[in-house]
């Protein structure tokens, strides 16, 4: 099989790379482009045209994206433009790049890559893997299968704010406090999904999870706790396995 072209748009960036579905590795290069401000349809697609551009490539690709998705459409925008709800994200990007395009959510296309490539291949039990970014994307899986679009991050939270505004990078960020003292509010989170799912393996992922051996000690859970084997290539990797299952 072809490398498949694997993208995935974020609140602060849309990057890509080709990729070998048959070993979840990156085929060359990644590239990667701002997201633009304001993230809508008309403009994302602009950003994901010049990701498919850049690697001069025709063929079915995989999207990784920031919202509740069903049959390809957005039915959620927690950290990009509000005018995508109801937006056929496939259609979109599709029109604009001249290539089938197959769209999932973000957290849950990082999770069918670390699934079936990374620290969660052949694990049993129940798996919970959490991107750490600029929100807190989640997916769950039960004996490898997955439950899509849980978005755990939007649980309400301390002061009736949804978690990810308290504990995702973008919190640390926004609020100018030290990774300890953020690593203490995400082990809470952590904590309140054990008590919910008392799940058997926590896995994170996203771009904090660069850090983990900085704030590993100050998670107070009864379960593993683990980075993800492919960190931040995930949502790529996953996105390309998805198109290439469809």
């Amino acid at each position: 099989m072809q490398a498949i072209l694997g993208i995935d748009v974020g609140a602060s960036g849309v990057k890509g790379a080709l990729v070998d579905v048959n070993n979840g590795k990156l085929s060359g290069e990644r590239f990667r482009v701002p997201t633009p401000q304001p993230s809508t349809p008309e403009a994302l697609a602009g950003a994901f045209s010049e990701i498919v551009a850049f690697f001069n490539y025709k063929g079915p690709i995989g999207c990784g994206f920031p919202a509740i998705v069903k049959k390809g459409t957005a039915l959620s925008a927690a950290n990009i433009d509000k005018s995508w709800i109801g937006t056929s994200i496939e259609q979109t990007f599709g029109n604009a790049c001249g290539c089938p395009v197959f769209a999932t959510n973000d957290a849950d296309a990082a999770g069918i890559a670390e699934m079936k490539f990374g620290v969660g291949k052949g694990e049993k039990g129940v798996t919970i893997l959490i991107t750490i970014g600029t929100g807190l994307g989640t997916v769950i899986f039960n004996n490898g299968v997955m439950l899509p679009n849980t978005e755990l991050g939007h649980l309400i939270w301390k002061h009736g704010q949804a978690a990810e505004r308290y504990c995702s990078s973008g919190a640390r960020e926004r609020l100018k406090i030290s990774r300890r003292e953020w690593a203490d509010r995400f082990s809470e989170y952590l904590q309140h999904l054990e008590f919910l799912f008392s799940p058997d393996l926590f896995i994170l992922g996203g771009g904090e999870s660069k850090f983990f051996e900085q704030f590993k000690d100050q998670l107070q859970v009864k379960a593993r706790v683990t980075p993800a084997k492919l960190l931040n290539n995930a949502g790529i990797i996953g996105a390309a396995v998805y198109a290439a299952e469809q």
